[in-house]
């Protein structure tokens, strides 16, 4: 499932971890691990399968996540060094996915990562706020090189939601 992001130059899909690594996710995580599930007591986790943030006694887990790795196998590309996995949180049962539009966890820093389409990393810009990540995101999709753009935490580097072209 993916949610629209509409800016003032043009329309973006922005991408949760998909369905069918949500199902695989939840049985072994990308770096070969069972995947163990918790009840959440606090809340507050970004969900990386319905992009909001979780609620007390959810159940969710944290599992390894090789978001490039997969979109090159998907693409027959080989990431080479830059195929790096990291820590992601999702519900640990299946949910109905992202609900509305717009860009979630925009609230704070955040680093835009540009993608070739042969999977090599082409730069990144620091972000804070939807106005700035929506920019960077124009600015990405503007190079005619750029075939993917990953949206990630600063504080961990981890992972949060892929943005592509509609």
């Amino acid at each position: 499932m993916t949610t629209d992001m509409t800016t003032d130059m043009t329309t973006y899909l922005v991408h949760p971890v998909d369905r069918v690594a949500l199902k695989e996710l939840r049985v072994i995580d990308d770096a070969g691990r069972e995947t163990v599930p918790v009840t959440d007591d606090e809340g507050g986790a970004p969900l990386r399968c319905c992009l909001r943030r979780s609620e007390p006694g959810e159940r969710i887990a944290l599992v390894s996540y090789a978001p490039l790795r997969r979109w090159a196998a998907e693409t027959g590309v080989d990431p080479g060094a830059y195929d790096e996995q990291g820590p992601v949180f999702i519900h640990a049962e299946e949910c109905a996915g992202p609900e509305g539009d717009g860009l979630p966890f925009a609230d704070a820093h955040r680093t835009v990562r540009r993608y070739s389409g042969e999977g090599h990393i082409l730069g990144g810009r620091l972000v804070k706020g939807p106005e700035a990540l929506e920019a960077a995101c124009a600015e990405a999709y503007a190079d005619p090189e750029v075939a993917v753009v990953h949206v990630r935490a600063v504080e961990y580097g981890c992972f949060l939601y892929a943005v592509g072209r509609r």
